[in-house]
């Protein structure tokens, strides 16, 4: 395959269980396929030490950059964060778990000869909780009515973006809708987008806190502020 030079980024809240074996997935992962990368890992504002450990490996690796948020900022600060760092050719966002297997990174990879955007959705249910599902579904329903984007899973843990794609963006989602914001705007501007399927990795240590209500308010009122600011 075609050698990138790629940013793997990386947003991070409580992750002290996963952040290292990540990291040295991502690490190996990297001097397989790229001409030159970096690793940004952006804390947002972590309690559990996971920032002190990112600090220790950074300082191990020049490939690693360890970006602190002092205020969390439920996740979209932080991506927003760590793509306005990302300074290589192709920039690949994924969980701080890394849900995605290495070599479905390298086949979404692939498809970039043809797309600017690269966003997987999963071939199989990932939570079989009736209100996971009713969430899902909704916001993804709501995302296709109210942006006219025909993804199947916007908030999806793998996206991969030709730097192109994040030039210029001014950036206002606090939440997960950031994503749905970056995806607007690049159809907007005419980018090409590709979805790619694949089976995610359950999550098997820490915790996620994407459907805490708190966070779940904060998407909606990002959607309604984009929705109506445009």
């Amino acid at each position: 395959m075609k050698k990138y030079n790629i940013s793997f980024v990386f947003p991070m809240f409580n992750e002290s269980e996963n952040i290292e074996e990540t990291l040295r997935r991502t690490t190996a992962l990297s001097r397989e396929i790229c001409g030159d990368y970096e690793i940004v890992i952006v804390d947002d504002a972590s309690t559990d030490g996971s920032a002190e450990l990112v600090d220790r490996l950074a300082s191990q690796d020049k490939h690693i950059r360890a970006i602190r948020l002092k205020v969390n900022t439920k996740f979209g600060g932080a991506l927003k964060e760590g793509l306005k760092n990302a300074s290589k050719d192709v920039v690949v966002y994924t969980d701080s778990d890394l849900p995605a297997k290495e070599e479905d990174i390298k086949r979404a990879l692939e498809l970039l000869e043809s797309a600017d955007i690269i966003t997987a959705y999963s071939l199989v249910l990932k939570d079989a909780s009736l209100k996971r599902i009713i969430m899902s579904k909704g916001y993804n329903f709501l995302v296709r009515l109210l942006f006219g984007l025909h993804i199947r899973d916007i908030n999806s843990g793998l996206k991969i973006y030709k730097r192109k794609v994040l030039e210029g963006l001014d950036l206002r989602s606090r939440s997960p809708f950031i994503d749905v914001e970056i995806f607007a705007e690049a159809a907007r501007r005419g980018f090409t987008i590709k979805q790619y399927g694949l089976i995610f990795d359950l999550r098997t240590r820490g915790e996620s806190t994407i459907s805490r209500m708190s966070i779940v308010l904060r998407t909606f009122w990002d959607m309604l502020r984009y929705r109506f600011s445009k």
